[in-house]
């Protein structure tokens, strides 16, 4: 059998970074930049105030105080998306607002809480320096800066800079179509009529939801039954996929069919931890495939070890899914065997703010109410020694 390792290594591989397209910068959240984003304008474009007041020269309020004010003459003013024409005279100054162009011949910004308005003038009860609340011109930015990198995952803040540089539209990465097919007789999806012997399915939506929560599209295929022929026709709706995910029928009993049902290009079989042991790595025709085993929680953390990185992979982005970190045990663990364990646990913080895993005590792969109530994964490798609580495990949060 295959370490973890490797097999997520020869997973990896076998995907490429799907091509760009464009869209509007208002619908580019979550998605990842195909290229560099240049700043087209100068941010801001000319000096500007930073607060409500006036716009003064310094040498003129440079012996102004509270006992003794300087009174000035107010010449117009400059509101955002405005502008005062001429340039301040010794002894004059301009009204201005927050995000105004600081005038011609004015050096500092005096607020308006530290002055008194009259008629046409206005007393200034404080000295301010030079560049006092002035926003120097390309204080954010200029024209030619590249300030978004591809590969970048684009938040909100992301998404309001590329506006602020002017861009309607962005080049990021086609997200990837990944067909996920469940396998069984016994499946029914949820709100079907059940029979004696059905189970309701839960791999394929809790599947669907992790594509998506990694920046894939998902396509539910109908749920194909135990036999060679249904298996077949529903599989033919993986074609023009980028990624096609299987659940159940990837062990060795009769009617586990995947492998000889379906005319696969296998790369392996079987891989050495648990939950998760039957994988399959491999292609239908032109697509990719990766089968994962049909118990829930199998399924669902050789989601996040196996499907997420490919799906990060076609993005761009470094496969890493959630990164490896470091807590404390919170229980006694046996010694391992052969097989990479990941254990379902809380996590919490002891008295001195420590991380603390505490693994369930019973880790059966059925078991989905104990794997959403996890907070984390506790990694267990093979022939691990007898562990102790407090001593340190490595975990993977989900």
């Amino acid at each position: 059998m295959l370490s973890v390792e490797d097999a997520l290594a020869r997973i990896v591989a076998g995907f490429d970074t799907l091509a760009a397209e464009q869209v509007a910068v208002t619908e580019a959240t979550g998605r990842v930049l195909a290229s560099d984003v240049a700043a087209r304008v100068t941010q801001p474009p000319a000096g500007v105030s930073a607060m409500d007041g006036y716009a003064v020269r310094a040498a003129d309020v440079a012996a102004a105080s509270a006992d003794a004010p300087v009174t000035l003459a107010v010449v117009g003013e400059a509101p955002a998306g405005g502008a005062h024409d001429g340039t301040l005279a010794a002894g004059e100054v301009v009204r201005i607002f927050t995000g105004g162009p600081v005038p011609a011949g004015a050096d500092a910004i005096v607020i308006q809480e530290d002055t008194e308005a009259g008629e046409g003038s206005v007393s200034i009860r404080v000295a301010v320096p030079e560049g006092h609340y002035i926003r120097p011109k390309g204080l954010d930015f200029s024209t030619g800066d590249i300030l978004l990198e591809a590969g970048r995952l684009l938040g909100p803040a992301d998404i309001g800079l590329a506006a602020a540089m002017n861009h309607p539209w962005l080049a990021v990465r086609r997200k990837p179509r990944v067909a996920i097919l469940a396998t069984g007789d016994e499946i029914a999806m949820p709100g079907d009529p059940l029979g004696p012997n059905h189970i309701v399915s839960s791999n394929g939506p809790a599947l669907a939801a992790l594509v998506r929560e990694s920046g894939g599209i998902p396509h539910l295929l109908e749920i194909a039954g135990d036999t060679e022929e249904a298996l077949r026709k529903v599989a033919e709706g993986a074609r023009g996929m980028d990624l096609l995910v299987t659940t159940g029928g990837a062990s060795v009993g009769d009617r586990d069919l995947v492998r000889s049902a379906l005319d696969l290009d296998i790369d392996f079989w079987k891989v050495a931890m648990r939950p998760g042991k039957p994988l399959i790595f491999g292609r239908l025709g032109d697509t990719p495939m990766i089968g994962v085993p049909g118990n829930p929680v199998s399924s669902l953390v050789c989601g996040v070890i196996y499907v997420r990185p490919a799906i990060r992979r076609m993005l761009g982005l470094d496969p890493a899914t959630v990164p490896e970190e470091a807590a404390l045990l919170g229980r006694d663990l046996p010694a391992n065997d052969r097989r990479q364990d990941y254990l379902r646990a809380t996590l919490a913080p002891d008295e001195s703010g420590h991380s603390v895993a505490t693994p369930f005590g019973r880790q059966d792969s059925s078991m989905l109410s104990r794997l959403a109530r996890a907070d984390c994964l506790v990694i267990r490798p093979p022939e691990a020694a007898v562990a102790k609580a407090g001593d340190t495990v490595r975990i993977i949060r989900i």
